[in-house]
């Protein structure tokens, strides 16, 4: 089993790098926010606790979400490996994530970071609220807000990271293929050390 955290400020490419990667790699995506949306939907224990926390406008706690990439998972034992997107987002997440794949006898093996100058993420989502529709792609202000606070966040989690040698820069900027192959040259790399 190959375990991938990728990182990217919002209008990196993650998403559309994500979907590469786990189709050339026979990954399973994890995306926190559809697990919530999942559980939720099929009434599970986990959802209707995080619902709770939702309909108040709390956030739900790190044990909920655990638990639910823990029952992913459980559901996945057949999973060359799991993608994990938007998770962790804080230091104790982090931990608490190595703790259950330590669990499941495997661990994070690489975190892939794409870099992009701030200049180009808010061109890029100005060019995406054209067509997106989404209110927080059209406003510069908020576009810069929005990148502020990943880099605040996930600083902790690439710092966190990178003392156990995982973390990798990976220039976000050049064409999608170019992207790509830089990001699978590390994949690569990092699945020939495993074996």
């Amino acid at each position: 089993m190959f375990n991938i955290i990728l990182f990217g400020p919002p209008g990196s490419g993650k998403g559309t790098q994500s979907e590469k990667l786990i189709a050339k790699y026979g990954l399973k995506h994890l995306s926190t926010g559809d697990l919530l949306r999942s559980e939720i939907a099929a009434s599970t224990p986990l959802g209707l606790e995080a619902k709770n926390f939702m309909d108040k406008g709390q956030l739900v706690p790190d044990e909920v979400v655990i638990g639910m990439i823990s029952s992913a998972l459980e559901a996945n034992p057949q999973a060359q490996g799991f993608l994990f997107d938007g998770f962790p987002r804080t230091e104790a997440q982090a931990e608490a994530l190595d703790k259950l794949l330590k669990l499941n006898q495997t661990e994070i093996h690489v975190v892939l970071a794409l870099d992009v100058s701030d200049e180009e993420l808010v061109k890029r989502l100005l060019n995406r609220g054209l067509t997106s529709g989404r209110s927080d792609d059209a406003d510069e202000k908020v576009i810069r807000a929005r990148i502020a606070e990943y880099n605040l966040k996930t600083a902790a989690v690439a710092a966190y990271y990178k003392k156990f040698d995982k973390v990798v820069h990976i220039k976000g900027e050049g064409t999608l293929d170019e992207i790509f192959q830089l990001l699978s040259n590390e994949v690569n790399g990092r699945m020939a050390e495993k074996v």
